[in-house]
């Protein structure tokens, strides 16, 4: 095997850099359980409500969406239309993953970035909290999540790039073994 270039070794960690992110933010699935049991037993056996509590599986639940959505894309787990990818070799199938990240990906990616920005940085500059009495103090960090999704998304977009690039001009060889045949 060829040692690792520039690009495959930038592709290798910004590759870690969503598996770390998606393992880390998968455990708030099992968070956001708990903490959905224990407000419906609050509730109905205890005669119980906790404001906080029910805002925080409101938080686990957009921070898993909008920081596991790397992990999804680097997993190829988002929705894509088969009919024409499904059937073609991984030099075509490279060849559509570097347009969608190129014409699609990165360019979507950057316009939220950008019109999210204002939003999110008054959110900072307030300390904003929750609207409701007994809520979380903490909802510009919720909001800071809207920038991070694009910025995560976007280095994911940039390994998917890099991998599109190394099949289409035939250096697979750089891949590791199980990622060969991912596209």
């Amino acid at each position: 095997m060829q040692q690792p270039t520039f690009l495959s070794g930038l592709m290798r960690k910004l590759d870690l850099l969503s598996e770390w992110t998606g393992n880390l933010i998968s455990w708030l699935t099992l968070a956001m359980v708990l903490v959905t049991f224990a407000v419906v037993v609050m509730r109905y056996l205890f005669n119980v409500g906790n404001i906080a509590l029910q805002e925080s599986v409101i938080y686990m639940h957009s921070f898993i969406f909008l920081l596991g959505a790397a992990y999804t894309l680097k997993h190829d787990g988002h929705v894509r239309v088969d009919i024409f990818y499904r059937p073609l070799g991984e030099r075509g199938k490279a060849i559509i993953n570097l347009i969608g990240v190129l014409c699609l990906l990165l360019p979507v990616s950057g316009f939220i970035l950008y019109i999210s920005w204002d939003y999110v940085a008054s959110s900072w500059a307030l300390k904003e909290g929750s609207q409701e009495a007994g809520g979380l103090e903490y909802r510009y960090i919720l909001k800071g999540a809207i920038i991070a999704m694009p910025v995560l998304i976007m280095l994911q977009g940039v390994a998917e790039l890099i991998r599109s690039i190394l099949v289409i001009s035939g250096q697979e060889h750089l891949l590791k073994p199980d990622e060969e045949h991912a596209l």
